[in-house]
């Protein structure tokens, strides 16, 4: 059974970083794109960086370019969101999505839709000092 399971939120303050993973199991990671998803109180859930795992290549939202980055671990079947410099308008529920690459056309899909094929539950961040 497909499962993703996101760890690494919590409390962290303005300017400060932090590491979310993405635990993926029961199936091959290396045909999937994965898709790091943000949702901020009282907003719409949207895509904001994404990797193909088969060859690492990633795509950003502008407005985590440059603080960002994605990244893969395929020994551990991990895909980390590695976030610094965090502001406030960050907080939000953290969710990873897998979509079979061989089903999209680019990386930016992910950033663009949410129509993928498996989900995690999600982590909490929140930002205040």
């Amino acid at each position: 059974q497909a499962q993703l399971v996101e760890s690494g939120g919590g409390l962290v303050q303005p300017g400060g970083s932090l590491r979310l993973s993405c635990a993926a199991s029961g199936f091959t990671l290396e045909d999937y794109a994965i898709g790091w998803y943000r949702q901020a109180p009282g907003k719409e859930r949207e895509g904001i960086a994404s990797i193909y795992v088969g060859d690492g290549h990633t795509r950003y939202k502008d407005s985590v370019k440059g603080r960002f980055t994605v990244s893969r671990d395929t020994t551990k079947n991990t895909i980390y969101l590695q976030m610094a410099n965090i502001k406030p308008e960050d907080a939000g529920v953290y969710s990873c999505a897998a979509r079979s690459w061989s089903s999209i056309y680019g990386l930016e899909y992910l950033l663009w839709s949410d129509d993928n094929d498996f989900w995690g539950q999600g982590t909490q961040v929140t930002v205040s000092s």
